[in-house]
């Protein structure tokens, strides 16, 4: 690993914001991810992680900032799959909010889509090899 100056070394957690956790876990666990840590903190708050079966990023199931709305956006989180087609049928027969179809849009750029968690956040499936 290259060594930094400020220490940095990798990604370990997505924030992703949520008016309720346990509908998240719900559905974040009915597409794959695992809940690793759901512990109590601070006035009645519970840290939430999820994680994909493989890698080491996961995301953060966290309330918002006190005086704030969870607002719909694009997370910025790109979701590996080796068969995004098969992962779209699977996702669109569990009745998450998928695009309608897979994108192609030619080499180099593998196919893909967009999915909607329950907050309304988008969050990308790619096909890697």
């Amino acid at each position: 690993m290259t060594a930094t100056t400020t220490g940095i070394q990798a990604i370990g957690l997505v924030m992703v914001p949520t008016n309720d956790q346990d509908r998240s876990i719900e559905f974040y666990e009915r597409i794959g991810f695992e809940k690793r840590t759901d512990t109590p903190f601070g006035g009645g708050y519970r840290w939430i992680e999820v994680y994909p079966p493989t890698g080491s990023t996961g995301l953060a199931l966290a309330p918002p900032r006190q005086g704030e709305d969870v607002q719909p956006k694009e997370l910025g989180v790109s979701i590996t799959t080796t068969d995004a087609d098969a992962t779209h049928r699977e996702l669109r027969s569990l009745g998450v909010d998928v695009d309608e179809q897979v994108m192609r849009m030619g080499d180099p750029v593998p196919p893909m889509f967009w999915f909607r968690d329950p907050e309304g956040h988008s969050l990308m499936v790619v096909e890697q090899g």
